[in-house]
């Protein structure tokens, strides 16, 4: 799962790494969370890339009341193309989401130990997303994200069973061409990042409180700090034990 973002890299250089015409300028976010805006990336038809807000949350345009609709902020990569929730996004609506890092929390039977993840070089990365705009009634429009998660690697496997797709800048283009490349190739994309590729460090459980948006919750904390110590926390095949707990929306 990835419930948890930052992006705290400057406007400038999300810009030259994604290589969109635009030029916006956003402050730096270190606990973006569900429901809040969240920047993506996506293309047109003509091939230029964008840079738009989006909520987190996909709101498919068939639904007709989002106030009783479940909040689609993960889809499963393995099998979103099939899901009537994220079928239409996967052939017409494909984005990247630019982030510095993601949060995740390893659960133990003592508790919930957060971990911030990001690139092992570098303090930026593509993940890949779905977006869709849901009108109302009145005739408003409302665009909305989903990031597409993948069985984790290695390094990633004895922290949580999920993980979001990290696409790397040479195959950002065939992502985002929805008009040239389908989802069948695009699907080929979607695989777990190679082991070494993250790092992770333990950080306090002040990043579990959305308002908490400071570049503290980032900060790594000793083993006497941590909310679940190092030596009660099972291995990685433990870990996977709770994947039937966590279906990602798996109805949908």
């Amino acid at each position: 799962m990835c419930g948890r973002l930052a992006l705290t890299t400057p406007p400038d250089a999300v810009r030259s790494f994604f290589d969109y015409v635009d030029q916006p300028n956003f402050p730096p976010r270190y606990n973006i969370a569900p429901t809040q805006p969240l920047a993506i990336v996506r293309q047109t038809l003509d091939g230029t890339r964008r840079f738009h807000l989006v909520r987190w949350g996909l709101i498919p345009a068939w639904v007709k009341d989002p106030s009783s609709f479940t909040l689609l902020i993960n889809a499963r990569a393995e099998t979103a193309s099939q899901k009537p929730s994220f079928r239409t996004a996967m052939r017409h609506h494909r984005c990247l989401v630019p982030a510095s890092g993601f949060y995740e929390w390893r659960r133990t039977p003592e508790g919930k130990q957060p971990f911030w993840i990001r690139p092992r070089e570098g303090d930026l990365m593509g993940l890949a997303g779905l977006w869709e705009t849901w009108s109302d009634p009145d005739g408003g429009d409302m665009d909305t994200g989903a990031i597409l998660t993948i069985e984790s690697n290695r390094m990633m496997s004895a922290i949580h069973h999920r993980m979001p797709v990290i696409l790397k800048p040479e195959n950002f283009g065939t992502w985002l061409d929805v008009a040239n490349v389908d989802r069948r190739e695009a699907e080929k994309l979607l695989v777990p990042v190679e082991d070494d590729f993250l790092v992770a460090s333990p950080v306090s459980t002040r990043v579990n409180k959305v308002a908490n948006d400071d570049p503290d919750v980032q900060r790594e904390i000793s083993e006497d700090e941590m909310a679940v110590p190092l030596k009660k926390v099972g291995d990685a095949g433990k870990t996977r034990e709770t994947a039937a707990k966590d279906n990602q929306l798996d109805l949908f």
